[in-house]
């Protein structure tokens, strides 16, 4: 004898509030907390040496503050365009809040001396490939559930 269970479909879960804050965030605080904090808002102390490590040719490489915010910058970017790939309400949202983003890496490079690096500019054109991503993908997204009769 065997017993049917019924198994209610999985309900498909709406992004919460947390989601739709924009990733690349994380690195323009880290910036001015770091830029600020530590270095008393000099941008040359981005260029400090975190360590080093010896290859095998015996030439050393170095690992900066620079480069470890370009790295983080990387790793939100992706997970950006990854957020990006949905549709609905909320995505408008995000490409609001991206746009906005981006908007403050743009006046605080253009009018704050701690970000007059190349470090910070890399992180924003990080942020404008996130606002540009995430309306091409979005759109492309868009395209495959429009049905033309």
């Amino acid at each position: 004898m065997t017993n049917q269970v019924y198994v209610a479909p999985a309900r498909l879960r709406r992004p919460g509030p947390a989601t739709l804050v924009p990733l690349l965030v994380v690195p323009l605080v880290l910036y001015n907390l770091i830029g600020f904090a530590f270095y008393g808002g000099n941008p040359a102390g981005f260029g400090n040496q975190l360590f080093a490590i010896f290859m095998p040719s015996k030439a050393p490489w170095v690992l900066t503050v620079a480069d470890l915010m370009v790295v983080v910058g990387l790793v939100c970017l992706f997970f950006e365009i990854m957020k990006s790939t949905r549709i609905g309400s909320t995505a408008i949202i995000e490409h609001i809040l991206s746009t906005g983003v981006f908007i403050i890496y743009l006046i605080e490079f253009i009018l704050v001396g701690a970000a007059a690096s190349s470090a910070f500019f890399i992180l924003m054109v990080m942020s404008l490939i996130d606002v540009i991503a995430g309306f091409s993908v979005s759109m492309s997204a868009a395209e495959r559930d429009v049905s033309y009769n």
